[in-house]
C-alpha cells in the first residue's frame, strides 16, 4: 500500500488538476472520506467544506437518502444509452424540473456537465432561428464579468478580458459584450445600467440568436450580486427586439440566493434555463438545459428534423435517480429558512472583515457570503493556512467567499467565518 508521500509524489507528477500546470506545485490534501459537511483528509485532519464541493453538495457529503437512491438504482443498471431508449429516473426528474421551474419551461435536455448545457443552449438557439429562416442570427450578447464553462461556445461568452479564456480570444467565436450591472442587489435602480446593453440590441438584434447571462450573481467571473431589474429589463429588451433569452444558473439553481433559482428575484422566464452542480447534490455529474415549447417544437419543421446534439452519458440512470432523491430532499423541508438563516448569519460573522486594510467589500445574498481583497490572493500561501484552520475555502483571484452546504450547523458556519476574518486580517 502507498504511503502518503508516494500518493502526494505520484499525484504532483502524473495527475493534472483544474487550473493547474504540471508537475502541480500548488498544494494538494489527500482525502480519505467525507460525511455531512467535514472531508476528513488522510492525515487525519477534519476539515469543515465551506464551499460545498464548488457549490454542488448542498446537502452534505453522503447523506443516507441520497445513498439509498444511489444503492437502489445501481442494483436495476448504472447507465443504459438514452438514444432509443428512456427509462424511468429520467422521466421522472424531467417531470420534476418542469414542476420546480417557470410554467414556461416544458422541455427538458439532459447532459454531463454546466458548460455543455450552455453550449447546448447555444446551440438550440442558433438552430431554431435556422429553423425560422434566419441563419444570420448566429451571435450572442452577454455583458462583462461573466463565466459559463471552460468548453469553446461557452468560453465565447465569459469575460474576455478579465475572464480566464483571454488566451484564446483570437480562436474564438466574436459576440457582443454589454458593460456589467452597477447597480448592486439592494440598491436602487438606475435606469442607465441598462443602456450598453440596449444599443447592443438595437444595433445587432438582426445578427444576435440569444442574450446570455448569470441572473442576480455573477459567479465564478467576480461574485458579484446586481439588480433584478436588470434582468427584468433585458427580458423585455429580448423581446422587444426578437432574441432569445439564456439564463444560466449552473451555481444558482436550487435555492442558493434565496429563491428556488435567481431568475424569481426578476420573475423573468428565460426561453432556456442552464441548471447542473446542485442539481445532483454533488453525487454525479449531471446538468440540463430546459426550454419552452415555441423553441423546440421548430425543431421538427426544420431542415435537419432534429437538435444535432447527444452526449454518450446523456440522462444517466443512476444521475437522475440521485438528482430526483436530491431535489425531493429540498423539497422535504423549510430550505428557505435555513438560507435565510445562513444569510444572516453570513451579514453579521463577515461584516468585521470590511474594516480591515485588505478588505475592499463585503457582500452576502443568500447563502453566498463574499470577501474582497483589494489584491489578489496568494493561492499557495492562503489555502494551507484555511486548512491549518480546519476549513475547506478555495479563494480565487481578489474573492474569498463561502457558499456553505444547506446543513451547515452554525457553530460550524462560525469556524468559517472565524477563519476568514483571522487570515485575512494577517494579510
Amino acid at each position: 500500500m502507498q504511503s502518503l508521500q508516494q500518493l502526494l509524489d505520484l499525484d504532483r507528477l502524473h495527475v493534472w488538476h483544474p487550473y493547474a500546470a504540471m508537475p502541480n506545485l500548488l498544494p494538494v490534501f489527500p482525502v480519505e472520506s467525507a460525511q455531512g459537511v467535514r472531508i476528513q483528509l488522510m492525515d487525519g485532519r477534519s476539515l469543515i467544506d465551506g464551499v460545498s464541493s464548488w457549490w454542488t453538495c448542498i446537502h452534505g457529503y453522503n447523506h443516507p437518502r441520497l445513498t439509498q437512491a444511489a444503492h437502489a438504482q445501481i442494483d436495476r443498471m448504472s447507465h443504459v444509452m438514452f438514444g432509443g431508449l428512456t427509462h424511468q429516473p429520467a422521466v421522472d426528474l424531467t417531470a420534476k424540473l418542469i414542476a420546480m421551474t417557470p410554467t414556461e419551461l416544458q422541455h427538458v435536455f439532459f447532459c454531463d456537465s454546466g458548460s455543455v448545457a450552455v453550449e447546448v443552449a447555444m446551440k438550440m438557439a442558433i438552430q431554431y432561428w435556422y429553423n425560422r429562416g434566419l441563419p444570420q442570427k448566429q451571435h450572442f450578447l452577454t455583458i462583462r464579468n461573466g463565466y459559463h464553462g471552460d468548453t469553446f461556445a461557452a468560453m465565447s461568452v465569459c469575460d474576455p478580458v478579465n475572464g480566464m479564456h483571454h488566451l484564446f480570444r483570437n480562436i474564438l467565436s466574436q459576440q457582443y459584450f454589454a458593460e456589467a450591472p452597477q447597480v448592486t442587489f439592494d440598491r436602487d435602480w438606475q435606469e442607465r445600467d441598462i443602456d450598453s446593453f440596449a444599443a447592443l440590441l438595437v444595433a445587432h438584434h438582426d445578427r444576435i440568436a440569444a442574450a446570455i447571462f448569470e441572473p442576480v450573481v455573477q459567479n465564478a467571473g467576480g461574485m458579484r450580486f446586481y439588480h433584478p431589474e436588470y434582468v427584468r429589463q433585458a427580458k423585455a429588451l429580448c423581446e422587444q427586439y426578437n432574441v432569445l433569452l439564456i439564463l444560466d444558473e449552473i451555481a444558482t439553481g436550487f435555492g442558493r440566493t434565496g429563491k428556488l433559482f435567481a431568475c424569481e428575484h426578476a420573475a423573468v422566464c428565460p426561453d432556456f434555463l442552464c441548471v447542473g452542480k446542485a442539481l445532483s447534490g454533488g453525487f454525479m455529474s449531471l446538468a440540463a438545459t430546459l426550454t419552452t415549447r415555441e423553441v423546440s417544437e421548430s425543431f421538427a419543421a426544420g431542415k435537419a428534423g432534429v437538435f444535432m446534439h447527444g452526449p454518450t452519458f446523456m440522462a444517466n440512470p443512476l444521475a437522475c435517480a440521485v438528482s430526483l432523491e436530491n431535489l425531493a430532499l429540498l423539497e422535504s423541508y423549510d430550505w428557505q429558512s435555513t438560507i435565510r438563516a445562513i444569510e444572516t448569519q453570513l451579514k453579521t460573522e463577515l461584516e468585521p472583515c470590511r474594516s480591515l486594510a485588505a478588505v475592499k467589500d463585503v457582500r452576502v445574498l443568500g447563502a453566498i457570503g463574499v470577501v474582497e481583497l483589494h489584491d489578489p490572493a496568494n493561492m499557495q500561501a492562503i489555502q494551507p493556512r484555511f486548512v491549518e484552520e480546519g476549513v475547506w475555502l478555495r479563494p480565487f483571484g481578489r474573492l474569498i467567499y463561502t457558499m456553505p452546504p444547506y446543513i451547515i450547523q452554525p457553530s460550524e458556519l462560525t469556524a468559517i467565518t472565524s477563519a476568514i476574518y483571522k487570515i485575512v486580517a494577517r494579510i
